[in-house]
């Protein structure tokens, strides 16, 4: 298996399972929500904030799909090593607030890994694809 299909693999996984996360948030908050790590939810107004979670894990997911399709793979590698940062936000936030540190690390800072994992790899796939297209260049020019 190639660093491309990998990379790509990677990539739809991500953005199927943040879209799942992202539409529970904003559908059934409720019945997701005591899976994120932290000890207590919010009440009252400040059940709002789910919302913006579920906005924020949606649109993640639709921006991977998007770049995927327009075939942007150097541009979403460089997105998936800054959407990176979320999960990574994510795990501090439950670690800062005693929460659940085996979620913080296994569910947020795995997917972290995993999606910085991606984005090195679609990074790295462009450098590589560049190296085979200006190395011949090079050769004939020397010549």
């Amino acid at each position: 298996m190639n660093i491309s299909r990998i990379a790509t693999g990677l990539s739809l996984i991500g953005a199927a399972f943040i879209l799942y996360i992202g539409i529970s948030y904003l559908v059934a908050p409720e019945a997701i929500a005591t899976g994120f790590g932290l000890p207590e939810w919010p009440k009252g107004d400040a059940v709002a904030f789910m919302n913006l979670k579920g906005v924020r894990d949606t649109v993640s997911g639709i921006l991977i799909l998007a770049l995927l399709a327009m075939r942007q793979r150097f541009a979403l590698g460089i997105v998936m090593l800054v959407i990176a940062l979320i999960p990574l936000g994510d795990m501090l936030t439950v670690l800062s607030w005693n929460g659940s540190a085996g979620t913080a690390f296994g569910v947020h800072g795995l997917t972290a890994v995993l999606v910085a994992l991606a984005g090195a790899l679609l990074i790295r796939e462009h450098s590589t694809a560049n190296k085979t297209v200006t190395e011949p260049v090079v050769a004939a020019v020397a010549a």
